[in-house]
């Protein structure tokens, strides 16, 4: 009898499991290239720009000048003039940096310096104690930025999956990447800021060509996005996004996407490639866990900071009939057999001197720290 018994509770288990499973409907991988790792690759020298910063999350250059500005996660804006950094502080800010959340995206007005505002994503408790991600904008004084205008606000935060990437896009639009927060159905609901691409007038309000009506929604069916470029030819969107972290057993799949107004990734339904059309499909799907952060074009390829996988990957793209097609995927400074140079990166960032900049996160509470972290660190390619 209690033989009987644990079959049918055995029985039980496994059927659970298994329609668990079947939640999240798994695709095929969309590349027909394989990763390939190299250590030192040939042709590239790099050089350290700054060191010792605190969890560096966004490297913005500021046009017309010689000043860059750094985020850190705890909630401090740093200066850098003419290449050397300043020792006070250009913002800082009371915010919640616990796990992923924190001071995260930046950028600048795209009309800047004549419009002097600096745009910032970052996580704070609310006076009812809910936590939250906003957007605001300051601004700037030159030595330090003032006037706090909020943006956008009430964007679901948590202790992971925050997204936190911003960025004006070629038509002026000011984009915001948003996470599910580990509450997976909030990226199908459209009347949650959670698990999607938005988009606002850089005072914002919602643009009236916005493809959800009275919505900043531009596109949903998003985990956890933490990259947004746009392609310096055609002016396509490309998004990274994460991938499951054991959710119904599935790990890595984290994924590189092309995103029109109004797409509708799948997340959590499916993920993957899928001929059907329900759903709009990736560009690249890992089948290691990587996950991709900040992206950004250079000299024709995207390059990706990558944090578990410890590599700034580079992807070489050519484009056929309107449909991107994946030449390489190559990791730089990493061997692929855990050894990695430089470790987590959290975003890579092309400046106006014609070097490629990228940012380590080795103290963000995951990383092995590394001599001087974390850095950021620079290289220049001949063209």
């Amino acid at each position: 009898m209690k033989r009987k018994a644990f079959f049918i509770i055995l029985t039980l288990i496994l059927t659970l499991s298994l329609s668990v499973q079947a939640q999240i409907r798994v695709g095929q991988f969309p590349q027909k290239v394989e990763d390939e790792y190299i250590l030192n690759p040939d042709s590239i020298e790099v050089e350290a720009w700054q060191q010792n910063l605190n969890v560096p999350w966004e490297l913005v250059f500021l046009p017309e000048s010689k000043r860059a500005l750094i985020t850190e996660r705890d909630g401090t804006v740093l200066q850098v003039v003419d290449g050397k950094l300043k020792n006070e502080a250009y913002l800082e800010l009371n915010i919640e940096s616990h796990g992923e959340g924190g001071l995260m995206g930046m950028t600048h007005h795209p009309d800047f310096p004549e419009k002097p505002y600096i745009y910032l994503m970052y996580t704070y408790t609310s006076s009812n104690g809910e936590l939250y991600n906003r957007v605001s904008r300051f601004t700037d004084q030159g030595n330090q930025a003032v006037e706090e205008e909020i943006i956008i606000d009430q964007i679901p935060a948590g202790n992971n999956h925050n997204g936190g990437r911003i960025a004006f896009g070629p038509d002026g639009m000011l984009y915001i990447t948003t996470g599910d927060t580990f509450n997976r159905e909030i990226a199908q609901d459209l009347n949650n800021l959670g698990g999607k691409i938005l988009r606002l007038t850089p005072e914002g309000t919602i643009p009236a060509d916005n493809p959800f009506g009275n919505s900043p929604v531009y596109s949903l069916g998003h985990r956890n996005p933490q990259g947004i470029a746009w392609h310096p030819e055609t002016g396509d969107l490309f998004i990274s996004d994460h991938g499951p972290s054991g959710e119904d057993g599935l790990r890595a799949k984290d994924r590189i996407k092309v995103v029109e107004a109004g797409s509708n990734f799948g997340w959590p339904d499916k993920i993957g490639y899928f001929e059907d059309g329900e759903y709009a499909n990736p560009l690249i799907m890992w089948k290691n866990s990587v996950p991709p952060s900040g992206i950004t074009f250079y000299q024709g390829k995207l390059y990706v900071g990558t944090l578990r996988s410890e590599s700034l990957v580079r992807i070489g793209l050519n484009r056929n009939s309107d449909q991107y097609n994946v030449e390489s995927i190559e990791h730089l400074f990493n061997n692929g057999r855990g050894n990695s140079i430089y470790g987590r990166i959290r975003t890579a960032v092309v400046g106006p001197d014609g070097y490629l900049y990228f940012l380590t996160n080795n103290l963000d509470g995951r990383g092995r720290p590394r001599e001087n972290d974390d850095q950021i660190l620079r290289f220049k390619l001949e063209k």
